[in-house]
């Protein structure tokens, strides 16, 4: 396939992923499909594979509110096309807020999407997937914590 045609392909799958037709978007994607999601501690890091892995990936993405205020930039070399853009959003269980400067490395076979490499802000969103620890309370005859340092009276 072109270049062109492979860039085509992927705003297909960005249109439609932001629809929500399921059906629609695994018929855009490879079987074998891989979508690699950097970091710890928040719930869309990992590597999702296949369809399955993908209907996982979708089913956790549901808990967060996204917005694109600006459309991405596409850059394309053979089966390669790289998509660089900005979300905003929201994650529902903490409703903490985010901001995402990102960059999708994106393989194209066959006029599928077959393999997507995230490049995004991994910290701003483990920290908007962070759920406030609650302070213990004391307890009455507890020993407390130590100070350290002199006391200034």
């Amino acid at each position: 396939m072109s270049t062109e045609e492979n860039i085509q392909t992927v705003k297909d799958f960005f249109a439609v992923l932001g629809s929500g037709d399921r059906h629609r978007l695994l018929s855009l994607v490879a079987e074998d499909i891989e979508w690699i999601i950097p970091g710890e501690d928040w719930p869309l890091a990992g590597t999702h594979r296949g369809h399955a892995g993908l209907a996982e990936l979708f089913q956790k993405a549901s808990e967060m509110e996204t917005s694109f205020p600006e459309a991405p930039e596409y850059v394309a070399q053979g089966d390669r096309v790289m998509v660089i853009g900005f979300a905003t959003g929201k994650v529902k269980a903490t409703n903490k807020t985010f901001k995402d400067d990102w960059v999708f490395a994106i393989t194209v076979r066959n006029g599928e999407v077959a393999k997507i490499r995230e490049y995004i802000d991994t910290q701003a969103l483990a920290r908007a997937s962070e759920k406030d620890a609650s302070p213990s309370p004391l307890k009455v005859g507890a020993a407390q914590p130590a100070t350290s340092g002199p006391r200034i009276r």
